[in-house]
C-alpha cells in the first residue's frame, strides 16, 4: 500500500515551523542571498529621492503568468519606496515616454527569444531620460524584473526550498490528501523572484539585487508517482511578496530581517 503523509499533518508541521522560526527574535541566516551591487560612492554624491518605476523588463522578458502579475508586483514596489520616503513619480509617465521612442528606433525585445536588443533599448532610454529630467526632478529609474529558474525542495523532514535569500515550504495542488512516501524531492520545482535595478540620471547602474518570493510550481497531489505541476495562483502571498522586495532593495534600503551577512 502507498503511504501518505496526510496534506493535514503536512500543513500542522509546517506551520509548527513557522511558529519556531517567528519565536526566534533575529532572522535565520540564509546563505543564498543574492550578491548584490551597489556603488555607494555615485549615490553618496547624487542622493535618489525622487524615482520612477519602469514598465520593461531590463533583461529578457518574464513568462506570460509572470507578466500578468508584473503590474500588481510594480505596485507594492511602489508602497514600499514611498514608506522609506521616495517619491514615487507615477509609471504611466515613464511608459508614455517610453512609447513614443519606441516608435521612432523600434521595439527592442525579439518577439521569438524575448531577448532585448541593447542597442536600441539604450537609444530609446537615452530618449526617455531627456524627456523626464526636462520635466521632473527624477534621480532615477528602478527596473523590476520577474525571473524564474528551478531548485529542488530539501530532502528529510522540512522539505524547504532556498533561494535569493527566502525559504519556502511546497504547497499542494488537487483533490488528493496526501504526499507519496516515494515522492522524489531531488525533482526541481519553478520559484519566481524579484531582480531589482536602479539606473541613475546618466544612466549608471548604481544598484542591483534580487529577493526570492515564492514556488510557482505545486506538488499535484492527482499523481500516483509524484510530479510537480504550474500553480493555479501565481505569487498570490502578499507576505512573501513584500519578503522579497524587501531582500531586493538591501541595503539600498535598510530592513532588520535580512538574513545574509552584513
Amino acid at each position: 500500500m502507498r503511504c501518505l503523509i496526510s496534506r493535514y499533518h503536512l500543513a500542522a508541521f509546517l506551520c509548527a515551523l513557522g511558529l519556531l522560526a517567528a519565536c526566534s527574535g533575529t532572522p535565520t541566516y540564509n546563505a543564498t542571498t543574492f550578491p548584490y551591487q551597489i556603488d555607494q560612492a555615485k549615490l553618496d554624491a547624487h542622493p535618489i529621492k525622487t524615482v520612477v518605476i519602469a514598465h520593461v523588463n531590463l533583461g529578457t522578458q518574464s513568462r506570460n503568468y509572470l507578466e500578468k502579475e508584473a503590474p500588481r508586483i510594480d505596485g507594492r514596489v511602489a508602497s514600499y519606496l514611498k514608506e522609506n520616503g521616495f517619491k514615487v513619480i507615477p509609471q504611466r509617465e515613464f511608459e508614455q515616454h517610453w512609447n513614443v521612442a519606441e516608435r521612432a528606433y523600434g521595439n527592442p525585445v525579439d518577439p521569438t527569444s524575448g531577448k532585448v536588443n541593447q542597442k536600441t533599448f539604450a537609444l530609446i532610454m537615452h530618449q526617455v531620460r531627456d524627456e523626464m529630467q526636462a520635466s521632473s526632478n527624477l534621480d532615477a529609474f528602478i527596473f523590476t524584473d520577474l525571473v524564474e529558474f528551478e531548485v529542488a525542495f530539501s530532502g528529510g523532514l522540512k522539505h524547504i526550498a532556498r533561494w535569493d535569500g527566502v525559504s519556502r515550504t511546497p504547497t499542494m495542488q488537487g483533490p488528493g490528501d496526501g504526499v507519496s512516501t516515494e515522492f522524489d524531492w531531488n525533482m526541481l520545482a519553478a520559484v519566481a523572484s524579484l531582480q531589482v535595478t536602479i539606473y541613475n540620471m546618466d544612466l549608471q547602474p548604481v544598484f542591483s539585487s534580487r529577493g526570492g518570493i515564492d514556488a510557482t510550481d505545486a506538488i499535484d497531489s492527482r499523481s500516483s508517482t509524484g510530479r510537480y505541476i504550474r500553480r493555479r495562483n501565481i505569487l498570490e502571498n502578499e507576505s512573501n511578496i513584500d519578503e522579497g522586495i524587501r531582500l531586493a532593495f538591501y541595503p539600498f534600503i535598510h530592513t532588520d530581517d535580512w538574513p545574509g551577512n552584513p
